[in-house]
């Protein structure tokens, strides 16, 4: 098995495999919606080189709120409902390491490249 790298969110490329490793901040949280059983949430988080949308889960939903610092194991960045967004997916982990003490930035968007 490939060992995964760990990445700013500037280098992220769409794929089909969790090998992303990285750690960001969120800085907006939209509201939580129910899709049949599941809950989900999209928020917007960032590191000093980019910002990207990411998508939460079930009990991620109610764990992380903007000004959370995430490390992220194993992630994936592909498209999800026709759109760009990185994830822990079933494979990966996302866990709270800090709190608003990390330098960011919002632009460039990685939801708005196109690969």
């Amino acid at each position: 098995m490939e060992a995964s790298v760990s990445i700013q969110l500037k280098d992220l490329i769409p794929a089909a495999s969790n090998k992303i490793n990285t750690k960001f901040i969120i800085i907006e949280k939209a509201k939580i919606i129910r899709d049949g059983k599941e809950k989900t949430c999209l928020a917007r988080v960032a590191d000093e080189s980019a910002s990207v949308n990411f998508q939460m889960w079930g009990t991620e939903c109610d764990a992380f709120e903007p000004g959370d610092i995430i490390q992220m194991k194993n992630g994936i960045f592909s498209k999800h409902k026709n759109n760009l967004t990185l994830r822990a997916g079933k494979k990966g982990s996302v866990e709270k390491v800090g709190e608003f003490t990390m330098l960011f930035v919002e632009s460039p968007n990685m939801n708005e490249i196109i690969f």
